[in-house]
């Protein structure tokens, strides 16, 4: 009987927002950097063992974060990136919020110009699913990530339709857990300050 090993899903804290920079650039703000490090004073994370983030800097800051005290190198993984949403850039809040409501309830169109739902989800899916089909290392596994694909990813998981009804709670800085083995959600989601 193997070990039961856990993987992590957790979105990036706040960010310093700045429209003047492209989205993926932006970086985690200092409450962002305070959240991610309460995240590490949990029992359970001493069990991780492998640490993999996103390209986007918001992510690897994260994922610095919880892999550097454990001693581990942290292993980016671009397929791991938000919904491609370039196409518009920066949207203001109320703008955006409605830009990606129509995004989750359209999963096969292109809102405004962004990756479709549908590929975003397949992208993610296939991305954690290589992950953790080819981690070789022991402990459980973090992936540190962003909430729109993270909503993508649940709904795969639960065998549900893709729906915003899914997404992390407002603000970011969440995470859920499944079993590597099984891919069944053990908890969806949870802060990652608690």
């Amino acid at each position: 009987m193997g070990t039961v090993r856990t993987a992590y899903f957790i979105t990036h804290a706040e960010v310093e927002i700045d429209p003047a920079i492209p989205v993926p650039q932006w970086r985690l703000s200092a409450k962002g950097r305070t959240r991610h490090e309460a995240f590490n004073r949990q029992g359970f994370v001493a069990g991780i063992g492998s640490v993999y983030a996103s390209d986007e800097r918001k992510a690897r800051d994260g994922g610095e974060i919880l892999a550097t005290p454990l001693g581990l190198k942290l292993q980016i993984v671009p397929a791991l990136h938000e919904n491609d949403r370039s196409a518009t850039g920066f949207l203001p809040p109320q703008e955006f919020e409605t830009t990606a409501d129509a995004f989750f309830a359209n999963p096969e169109q292109s809102i405004r110009g962004w990756e479709r739902a549908a590929d975003a989800q397949a992208r993610i899916v296939a991305a954690v699913t290589a992950i953790l089909d080819r981690d070789e290392g022991e402990g459980d596994i973090a992936l540190v990530a962003h909430g729109g694909v993270g909503a993508l990813l649940l709904c795969h998981l639960l065998s549900v339709p893709i729906d915003r009804r899914y997404d992390q709670p407002a603000g970011g800085g969440n995470y859920f857990a499944l079993d590597v083995a099984s891919r069944r959600v053990l908890h969806g989601w949870k802060p990652i300050d608690p």
